[in-house]
């Protein structure tokens, strides 16, 4: 009789030492957020936009009504939440990459990402008539519904943005002009932090995105007309040229500097000196690339001697990998572990 209770106390540690092994797993939830910032678009996006949210293991769990930071985070050009957080197959599975990188309780997070996929198959996260205003929607009325709707730490100390490519980018132009919502940022592989440049060496003009005329054209173009188009709709919109509602940096052998003066003035690297005194208020700054990815990774070097040039503190670092192979690993051991040291885990 005496064997029975130490088999049973045997078992009860094996189990316990196997569930301490096993990574407690989050919960996912796919919502609507309806956003006033996008109504009127003039490619007629609508303005009701799906949102994924993990929600760490612990949400919900507690005894006591615990509230928790945020990071939200900016998927890249082409791509949207739904792919990201595994509703369809994807090079990444986000809420499994969380789901080993919130290992401590303790600092558990809530992630939220909002769809920003268009008509022209990304917002460049910008104001724009053409696209909506985006960055307004992303820095004021998603972290408000937010903060409204789930058990959050509403302060700026515990908000962190983040993301990759096209995200990377509007993670760096919205966290430099609003670091009043936002207290650390994180870019992955940000693109487009000098967009303008190859256009002041090659002024032949661009005759298969000046021949997109419709939004049929739009999705049966590659990948750099596509990344024209969605360039021209957010950073230099034409409410007076339909049927697209842009203009295009060059048309026909016309070099219209005019234009390319607008994307040159939407790019971080052009920003960066306007807005050193909003950077200078966040708590962290990272920012990081692969190897082979050779042209951003070139950027974020840049990027990285500029601040280096005003004394401002950063986290730098190029890898080896290229533009995704690696993004999964980056979020698990440096992204997640980034904000569990530089956002707030309770008020202040």
């Amino acid at each position: 009789m005496g064997s029975i209770p130490r088999l049973a106390l045997l078992i009860a540690s094996t189990a316990a030492l196997l569930g301490a092994q096993t990574p407690l797993k989050g919960s996912v939830e796919r919502i609507k957020v309806h956003a006033k910032s996008l109504e009127g678009n003039l490619e007629e996006d609508s303005p009701d936009r799906d949102v994924s949210i993990y929600l760490p293991p612990s949400y919900g769990k507690t005894a006591n009504a615990r509230r928790y930071p945020v990071i939200y985070f900016l998927h890249g050009f082409t791509d949207d939440d739904e792919r990201w957080f595994g509703f369809r197959q994807h090079w990444i599975n986000l809420p499994l990459v969380l789901d080993k990188a919130m290992t401590d309780p303790a600092r558990d997070m809530l992630v939220v990402m909002p769809n920003a996929y268009t008509r022209f198959q990304g917002s460049m996260y910008s104001n724009s008539v053409t696209t909506g205003n985006w960055e307004e929607f992303v820095a004021r009325e998603l972290v408000a519904y937010i903060d409204s709707h789930y058990a959050t730490l509403a302060v700026r100390d515990a908000r962190g943005l983040a993301g990759h490519s096209m995200g990377g980018y509007g993670t760096m132009r919205i966290g430099m002009k609003h670091p009043d919502v936002f207290s650390a940022i994180y870019a992955l592989s940000p693109c487009c932090m000098i967009p303008a440049a190859n256009l002041l060496e090659a002024r032949s003009g661009n005759p298969s995105a000046e021949a997109v005329h419709s939004f049929e054209d739009v999705a049966k173009a590659d990948f750099g007309i596509k990344a024209a188009l969605a360039s021209a709709a957010a950073w230099s919109p034409n409410p007076k040229n339909p049927p697209l509602f842009l203009d295009l940096p060059t048309q026909g052998e016309k070099f219209r500097a005019d234009v390319v003066a607008k994307w040159s003035a939407n790019a971080p690297l052009a920003m960066l000196d306007q807005y050193l005194s909003n950077l200078r208020l966040l708590r962290a700054i990272a920012f990081d690339a692969g190897a082979q990815d050779t042209g951003i990774a070139a950027t974020v070097k840049t990027l990285d001697e500029r601040l280096n040039q005003y004394g401002l503190p950063h986290t730098f670092e190029i890898y080896e990998g290229n533009h995704t192979n690696h993004v999964a690993d980056r979020i698990e051991t440096s992204v997640v572990p980034f904000f569990a040291s530089a956002l707030s885990a309770r008020p202040r």
